[in-house]
Order: structure tokens, then C-alpha cells, then sequence
């Protein structure tokens, strides 16, 4: 049987890991598939052919995408280009040309990825894209597929790497947040923007596809509450460790009465859970289902060959299904298309969860009491509470509190009277505390 040819939309990172991968193990690749796979077409605007094994391989290499997507020879396009604006122009362009389609771009998925389904879908093609979420985890297939029998509850991921080696590096070196971050950024953990990965941003992307697959509903990235990283103290690090936590980034999505909880944001994590321990650049997601109850997956959420890992599975399903009737093919999004559901995407606001507030406090008798009287009024209830010692003399101390869970919107109200008494200074750091079942 002739190799199936496929066309790769670039040779960065991902790009040239994918050739490396499918070059070198070519022939276990084909004994899985059914077929040999072949790059047959390549563009790239620019690569180091020095770190790429195999484009001799490559039939012909270019820099003009188009004629990638339009070559009739091809038959898999493999986006891997990111972006969300020439990417999905290419995309449903390959799409409109009958291509089956294999990408890594998140945010192109969490962003347009219901009007690429649906052209998909038409066509009768299969846009697959499991690199897009956590790297080399198969966390789309186990959701999508191993799981497919379980009512999710919840899901709860580390799915930055940047921020949680910033995260680790404060909390076991004491470091600050700028200090950090400069030495990811040196060893390329971190863009020369490190918005996207320091704000969550790249994390609400994830978290829209996980949350959509998880629950049957549309993607919706512009629903997802996102809160960042860059405001962390590493003094707050060090409290939260002395209570027996760990402070993450973490993407939650909750299927609740109400509705879903879809946010990102930081949180202090009890230190015998999975998700707290752990560190550096690795990934995780944690999903509670009826059935199985917890399952955790771990690895590399990010890197050339284990990105490439996903990316290459993908395009081996792809090869497996190309004789498979349209309309028996796995949905994209799990559910099919007209079982998706309109269940409402919850408001920061109406999140219950439990909270780390630290104040600093005039050290004065009836400071307290005049804190706790404004947190029991908008139902607020304590569950430890601790006064960090400062020299003598001092007039303002640490006042660390942790507290039951509430909604934000009572939270709210509580930090903003608080913070117009008298004996309160400057603002109240707000961390939120997930228990994760832990």
C-alpha cells in the first residue's frame, strides 16, 4: 500500500520534532497505522536544519503554506504554526479541500474551533488536535474516549509549565516573581512576551477545550475567568507552605447545579494532593468522574518531542480512520454535535470556594473582633487564623486567615469593608484555596 502523504505547516519547534520523530521511528509508526506515513510537502518561513533529522525525507520544502494546503497529493494537513488568524484561514481552507486535518494550536481550537468542527463535519473530515492540551499527555483521548462512561465532575489541571517553574522556583529558593522569570525566559521556558503563559491566558485556552470536551458544551474562551500569576508574593509562598499548602496555577472547570465553573487562576493546594507536588515545567490534570472516580495524568506539557509525541498520534488515527465511515468517526468535541448542551458558564461571582486572605493589622485590641463581625455578616466563617510575630514596636502585623468556602460575591463585599477600616493597611491579598478532594 502506497505511504499517505501528509503536509506540514511548520518546522519550528513542534515542527521539527515531528520529522525527527516520524523519521526515526517510521517503520513502528507504520506497524501501527496500517501504512507508511510520508512528509511529502513542508513550508516553513524559517527553521535550523541543524536541529531537524530527516529533511532530506521531504519532498519538496517551500515557504508558501498555500501551496502546502492546496497540493492534491496531500491528503493530512499538520498545522503547527500557531496563531489563531493565518492558521485557521489555512485550516478551513484545507478543510474546504477535503484534507483531514492534525493540529497543536490551542488557541486557534478555543477560539474558533466550533466553526471548524462544523465546517468538518460538512465535509466529512477529522480535525484531530490532542498536542493542544498538556503536550504529549493524552488527556483529549482519556477524556474523549477512555472516560467516555463517566459523568465528570470536575477537572483541575496544571497546564502552564512556565508558571509553575516560576511557582516552585518561590517557593523551594525563596525567589521573586521578576527574578524568576528572567531566568525562564534565559532558558526558554518563558517567550520574550511572557504574557500569555505569567496572565493564564495560555491556560484559559486548555482549560476552554478540556472544559468543552468534559461537559458537551460549545467552546466558549471568552467565558473563562483568567487571573494571573504576576501578583504573587513570595511571602504569601512561605505562609501558605507553613499552613500545609502550595500555591499553583490551576485551570478548574465544575460541573455544578447551576451551571460551569470555567476559571483559571492561582490557588493554594493542600500539600498531600497530586496536583501540589507538582513542579518545575511538568503538567497535570486531575478528573473526578462517577464511575472511576479520581485519575490523574502527568508529563510534559510542553518540548519539541513530546509535543511531537501527540502530534504524530494524531496523524496515525487520522491514517487509521480514512476508511471509516464519516458519521461513525469519535466526535470532535466527545458529544455529538447535536447533543451539545446550553448549560451556563457561572460568573466568577458565583464560584463557592474557600479562601487565604492576609491583612496587615494595627496591633491593637479589638481589631479582630472588628474583622470577624464584617466577615460573619456577608456569611463568612473562619476556619484558622494566625498572627505572624513582628518586632517589638512594631505597629502593623501579618493577620493570615483562612476561611470556609463562600461565594466570591460575599467575599467581595467582605474585602471591601474591611479594607476601609481604620486599622487595616492598604489592600487584602485574596488567594483563593481548592481542596481537590485531596
Amino acid at each position: 500500500m502506497e505511504p499517505i502523504k501528509i503536509g506540514l505547516l511548520g518546522l519550528g519547534t513542534v515542527g521539527g520534532g515531528t520529522v525527527n520523530v516520524l523519521t526515526r521511528n517510521a517503520q513502528e509508526i507504520a506497524r501501527r497505522a496500517g501504512r507508511g506515513i510520508q512528509i511529502s510537502h513542508a513550508a516553513a518561513k524559517y527553521f535550523n536544519p541543524n536541529l531537524i533529522h530527516g529533511l532530506d525525507q521531504i519532498i519538496h520544502i517551500s515557504k508558501d503554506a498555500w501551496a502546502v494546503v492546496n497540493d492534491p497529493e496531500v491528503k493530512i494537513i499538520v498545522e503547527l504554526i500557531g496563531g489563531d488568524t493565518i492558521a485557521r484561514d489555512l485550516i478551513l481552507k484545507a478543510i474546504e479541500n477535503g484534507k483531514q486535518i492534525v493540529t497543536a494550536n490551542k488557541a486557534l481550537i478555543a477560539k474558533h474551533g466550533n466553526a471548524i468542527f462544523k465546517a468538518a463535519q460538512n465535509k466529512g473530515v477529522t480535525v484531530a488536535f490532542e498536542a493542544a492540551v498538556a503536550g504529549g499527555i493524552p488527556i483529549i483521548k482519556a477524556l474523549r474516549e477512555g472516560l467516555t462512561a463517566n459523568h465528570i465532575h470536575w477537572i483541575a489541571g496544571i497546564i502552564n509549565g512556565t508558571a509553575n517553574f516560576i511557582l516552585t522556583e518561590m517557593r523551594t529558593k525563596g525567589r521573586n516573581f521578576e527574578e524568576v522569570l528572567a531566568e525562564a525566559q534565559a532558558c526558554g521556558y518563558a517567550e520574550a512576551d511572557p504574557t500569555f503563559d505569567v496572565m493564564g491566558i495560555d491556560a484559559a485556552h486548555k482549560l476552554t477545550i478540556l472544559a468543552s470536551i468534559a461537559f458537551g458544551i460549545p467552546l466558549q474562551f471568552d467565558k473563562v475567568y483568567t487571573e494571573g500569576i504576576n501578583h504573587i508574593d513570595p511571602i504569601d509562598v512561605a505562609y501558605a507552605q507553613e499552613l500545609g499548602y502550595r500555591i499553583k496555577l490551576v485551570g478548574i472547570t465544575k460541573h455544578v447545579d447551576t451551571g460551569i465553573e470555567l476559571r483559571v487562576h492561582p490557588a493554594l493546594i493542600p500539600e498531600p494532593c497530586l496536583l501540589a507536588n507538582v513542579d518545575g515545567v511538568m503538567n497535570a490534570v486531575l478528573v473526578q468522574g462517577d464511575a472511576v472516580g479520581s485519575t490523574l495524568y502527568y508529563g510534559a506539557g510542553a518540548g519539541s518531542e513530546p509535543t511531537a509525541s501527540a502530534v504524530v498520534a494524531d496523524i496515525v488515527d487520522v491514517v487509521r480512520t480514512l476508511t471509516t465511515d464519516p458519521e461513525h468517526r469519535v466526535p470532535h468535541l466527545a458529544f455529538q454535535p447535536k447533543e451539545m448542551s446550553n448549560l451556563p458558564i457561572l460568573s466568577i461571582e458565583q464560584v463557592e470556594t474557600a479562601y487565604y486572605l492576609r491583612l496587615n493589622v494595627e496591633d491593637k485590641v479589638g481589631v479582630m473582633a472588628g474583622i470577624a463581625s464584617i466577615l460573619a455578616t456577608e456569611g463568612i466563617s473562619i476556619e484558622a487564623i494566625q498572627q505572624k510575630e513582628q518586632p517589638d514596636g512594631a505597629q502593623w502585623v501579618p493577620l493570615i486567615m483562612l476561611t470556609h468556602e463562600v461565594t466570591e460575591l460575599c467575599m467581595n463585599k467582605a474585602i471591601q469593608r474591611i479594607e476601609t477600616l481604620e486599622h487595616v493597611k492598604g489592600s487584602v491579598v485574596r488567594i483563593r484555596l481548592e481542596q481537590l478532594d485531596s
